[in-house]
């Protein structure tokens, strides 16, 4: 006698096979449990559809019942950069990365700057993060979750470190419990060494953001660090101005410190998009002393941070799409 043969090896068949974890049919009912590791909320609503559809098409099978395993939205990872010190870069990463969670989505903050993390001034606090079976815990602010080196050593400290020393404290905070987030911020530190790279090889980014301040000696290094993404080839997501402009809160006259335009001519030349320009804020620089990013606000420096993430998350998706 001939074997009966199973009506779930249509399954198969389809392109999506290798993601097929386990099936069984029992009474008519056929349960498909398949991996959506690294899909897209989209893509793994399409795969679930696919295996469906294959499967009521069998006549010997009344009900189908698909289980999908790591099926969450795909985490994706937004590099901040400069390829220069002091151009605002760490607390353009925090007011971003609050304005998207004030947006609704879930967002990690991680403080890459190894030699010189800024973000528990910035956020506000020292908090200690725990950690589980080996993995850290983030820490909680503002709305979202964020680790920093200057959470693990004591303020003022020295970081002596080598560039393999950096890349594996940087994997330590990679690798860390970041549960449902959906964005992770990573506030890089300057230049094009070891930790820039270590983040693309690791866990390469969706994208990366450019900070820069008008003047042509910002501009330079700027240019250096839209170059290294490119030939690691993660998308440019857009150029920041930063201290773009200052108005004198006695007489009300403009100045540009910095000059002005410059990142905007530069972003336009270089063929990437331009995100806005940020001035010189009294508030902003207040703000970030008391650890109370304004972002979380919703006064004018709260509402042209919105600006520029939504903006970003435009771009964010046109590079996914």
């Amino acid at each position: 006698m001939a074997a009966i043969e199973d009506p779930l090896d249509v399954l198969d068949q389809l392109p999506d096979a290798a993601r097929i974890r386990s099936r069984k049919l029992s009474g008519g009912v056929a349960t498909i449990v398949a991996d959506a590791t690294g899909l897209s909320a989209k893509d793994a609503a399409e795969l679930e559809r696919r295996l469906r559809s294959a499967a009521e098409a069998q006549p010997e099978i009344s009900e189908v019942r698909v289980a999908m395993t790591a099926a969450q939205p795909q985490r994706k990872l937004i590099a901040i950069a400069s390829g220069k010190g002091g151009v605002g870069k760490s607390t353009l990463s925090t007011n971003l990365a609050v304005s998207l969670a004030r947006m609704g989505k879930k967002v990690g903050l991680i403080d890459a700057d190894v030699y010189g993390p800024s973000q528990t001034k910035l956020l506000g606090t020292d908090e200690r993060p725990t950690a589980t079976a080996k993995r850290l815990n983030p820490v909680q602010a503002h709305g979202l979750s964020f680790l920093s080196l200057g959470q693990l050593v004591p303020a003022g400290q020295a970081l002596a470190w080598r560039g393999p020393m950096a890349a594996s404290a940087l994997g330590q905070l990679l690798d860390a419990d970041w549960g449902d987030a959906e964005l992770i911020v990573v506030d890089l530190p300057p230049g094009t060494g070891d930790v820039q790279l270590s983040l693309v090889q690791k866990a390469r980014p969706a994208g990366a953001l450019i900070v820069s301040t008008p003047q042509a000696l910002s501009l330079i290094d700027a240019t250096r660090a839209i170059d290294l993404f490119g030939k690691v080839s993660v998308p440019v997501l857009g150029l920041v101005e930063n201290m773009a402009g200052y108005t004198c809160p006695h007489c009300g006259e403009q100045s540009d410190p910095f000059g002005s335009g410059g990142a905007e001519g530069a972003a336009e030349e270089l063929g990437i998009p331009f995100l806005g320009r940020l001035p010189l804020w009294a508030g902003l620089r207040e703000a970030s002393d008391a650890g109370e990013p304004p972002a979380a606000g919703d006064g004018a420096e709260g509402k042209a941070f919105a600006e520029i993430a939504r903006k970003l998350l435009t771009q964010l998706e046109t590079v996914d799409g």
